[in-house]
């Protein structure tokens, strides 16, 4: 029996819903999902396995037009994920017109290797509009194939899924065929702990932020996890904390329950905050966080 894997990769525009499609293909909450923009920072990669395939995911950073040194970096991300494709995904919304950057969309009505065009939240939109949205694509990338889904009800997903397989290269598999990600243990708690952030924080709060985990012990029954949360301010500190604790408290309480579920063993979780000031445009500090890679 032939063997296929692949590399996916799945690119657009901030909050179309990249996220939530990818860990509905892995089955697993990989990517962070939340309705503020930019919630992506990184290009994670889910792996699916199936018995003659591998499908390889790449969930980047929502496409924009860098403010600052980190922003750069995200970016740099997505570039990156035009360069190892074998398959491309590109989500619009209902209503979307054009990608924020000119140079990205260019890469994708010329590429060279299949192009998946997936027009997102259907669910919100008539027949009518959905209609005309489907002309305005065909049109715009006429070297993609155009699949009407709603990645938060799971519509269409299983037949974009099946298309994905039909069309990855044969070859032998890149990763175990046990592993689900590329990303080590640290990183998803970094990660959960920064979705709580951008839940429970507004304004620019949630934006200058970043999760570094400096321990993290696994006994046979519990996991003890000690995490910096980094501020640009000590105004920005404050407000993270809160009145006598509470809200520092309470981002702890959601992570600890997401991460119970996600690690299936107990967690005991403290989390401390830092001021490290400007680490958006300190290119060290960024290379520490893992950007600029």
């Amino acid at each position: 029996m032939s063997h296929k894997a692949g590399f996916v990769n799945i690119i657009g525009n901030p909050n179309v819903g990249k996220s939530t499609l990818m860990n509905a293909f892995v089955g697993e909450r990989l990517s962070i999902i939340t309705s503020k923009a930019q919630t992506t920072r990184h290009r994670i990669l889910g792996i699916v396995n199936g018995e003659d395939f591998q499908l390889i995911l790449s969930d980047t950073p929502g496409i924009i037009k860098p403010a600052y040194e980190m922003q750069e970096s995200m970016m740099n991300f997505v570039k990156s994920a035009f360069e190892d494709a074998d398959i491309l995904v590109y989500m619009v919304e209902i209503g979307e017109q054009d990608l924020k950057d000119e140079a990205f969309f260019n890469k994708i009505i010329h590429a060279k290797i299949p192009v998946l065009l997936l027009l997102n939240k259907i669910d919100n939109s008539n027949q009518e509009q959905l209609e005309e949205q489907v002309a305005f694509w065909t049109a715009k990338v006429p070297n993609a194939e155009i699949f009407p889904i709603s990645a938060l009800q799971n519509f269409n997903v299983p037949e974009v899924f099946g298309r994905i397989i039909e069309l990855l290269p044969e070859s032998p598999a890149y990763y175990p065929k046990d592993q689900l990600t590329d990303k080590p243990e640290r990183f998803f708690v970094n990660e959960t702990i920064r979705e709580k952030i951008l839940l429970n924080y507004s304004k620019e709060i949630p934006y200058a932020v970043e999760i570094v985990t400096e321990e993290f012990f696994e006994d046979e029954k519990i996991i003890r996890i000690r995490s910096i949360i980094m501020v640009e301010r000590e105004t920005q500190k404050g407000i993270i904390i809160g009145h006598k604790g509470a809200a520092l408290k309470k981002v702890g309480t959601d992570a600890r329950a997401d991460l119970e579920q996600f690690f299936g063993k107990q967690i005991h979780i403290e989390l401390v905050v830092k001021v490290n000031k400007n680490w958006r445009s300190n290119a060290n500090m960024l290379k520490r966080f893992g950007y600029n890679q």
